[in-house]
């Protein structure tokens, strides 16, 4: 079928076709989730194009100000502006927490609704520079009450969202949704504006040969994680060695993992002991989509998900990718004990 005809096709599954085909499964629902969902997508297209016109902009450069996690650029500031726009005016959230902002966002009572979303608006924002993939990462909560909303309402364990994803604005502008009900891909159309269904149903490999870490790091490693990249690296059981792959933006990194297999590691270090990743908007949505994949997540003492944040910016150390391969360091944490 040529471009041409290609683009007049109606039978394409867009997301928001999907996302109302999900919703047609509950005949209770009142298109809230929708809604919702319809607004972070927007966000998503907005940021893209902002990405993509980053060099054209002058928006590259510090913003001037830096964030409280010390990685802030202009692109950032105007990708939390947009998203936490995009949240409020949806009307159907209670409680917003992103990596740029210190204190959670509560919206006020005549905008409110029932879900509670945790996001990094611009994860990787340091590789703007150097045009590697960069991402937005979303998790989204239900509030358990009609009372004021306070930050406990999303002080808890990933296992409780409803919904995860990320966008990635790489080579393709791609955006990975779960909820709940497995894991799907939807990449960006310029010509029709649209995110249309293009990896159905994305099932990680039970084991991949790939490994991803920051060996800069090696030194300051415990003993597990260490044993760990030197089995990737020189097999004891006749098997071929691993491939390292590290791009250094956890969206790109974990959206190779999760397509090609394999796993991504980002432990504790004597330098980073409670890990370097941030729990709710970056461990929790990425965990989700992992295990809805049928792969798994682990902190190096319990399954990622079962982790109960007790500060909104906290952070924890994550292993993350193929059943199999996350089976391994497990094993070698439970030794280790």
């Amino acid at each position: 079928m040529d471009h041409e005809a290609d683009a007049y096709r109606t039978d394409l599954m867009t997301i928001t076709r999907f996302v109302l085909n999900e919703q047609s499964k509950y005949p209770e629902s009142r298109g809230d989730f929708t809604i919702l969902l319809s607004n972070i997508v927007l966000g998503c297209k907005f940021v893209c194009s902002a990405v993509n016109k980053a060099g054209l902009a002058k928006l590259i450069g510090l913003a001037g100000e830096t964030n409280i996690q010390a990685e802030q650029k202009k692109l950032d500031v105007l990708s939390n502006d947009v998203f936490v726009k995009a949240l409020v005016s949806s009307g159907r959230t209670s409680v917003l927490v992103s990596e740029e902002d210190e204190e959670a966002t509560l919206v006020e009572s005549s905008k409110r609704g029932k879900y509670c979303v945790v996001f990094d608006p611009l994860d990787g924002s340091s590789n703007i520079d150097c045009g590697v993939s960069i991402g937005t990462i979303f998790g989204i909560y239900t509030m358990s009450h009609n009372d004021e909303p306070t930050t406990e309402d999303v002080l808890k364990p990933g296992h409780e969202m409803v919904a995860a994803g990320y966008c990635m604005y790489g080579s393709s502008c791609m955006l990975v949704l779960s909820t709940g009900t497995g894991v799907n891909g939807f990449t960006l159309d310029p010509s029709l504006g649209e995110f249309i269904l293009t990896h159905p149903d994305i099932k990680i490999p039970k084991k991949g040969n790939i490994y991803s870490v920051n060996e800069g790091n090696a030194q300051n490693w415990d003993g597990p994680t260490t044993k760990y990249v030197e089995k990737c690296k020189f097999p004891k059981d006749g098997s071929p060695a691993k491939s390292l792959r590290y791009v250094g933006s956890m969206v790109a990194d974990v959206h190779r993992t999760l397509l090609y297999g394999g796993i991504f590691l980002y432990p504790a270090d004597k330098k980073s002991p409670n890990g370097k990743l941030r729990v709710l908007y970056e461990v929790f949505p990425m965990s989700f989509l992992m295990e809805q994949a049928g792969g798994q997540a682990f902190t190096g003492k319990k399954r990622a998900l079962d982790l109960v944040p007790e500060k909104i910016h906290e952070r924890s150390p994550i292993f993350l990718g193929s059943y199999e391969d996350v089976e391994e360091i497990k094993a070698l944490y439970a030794a280790d004990e």
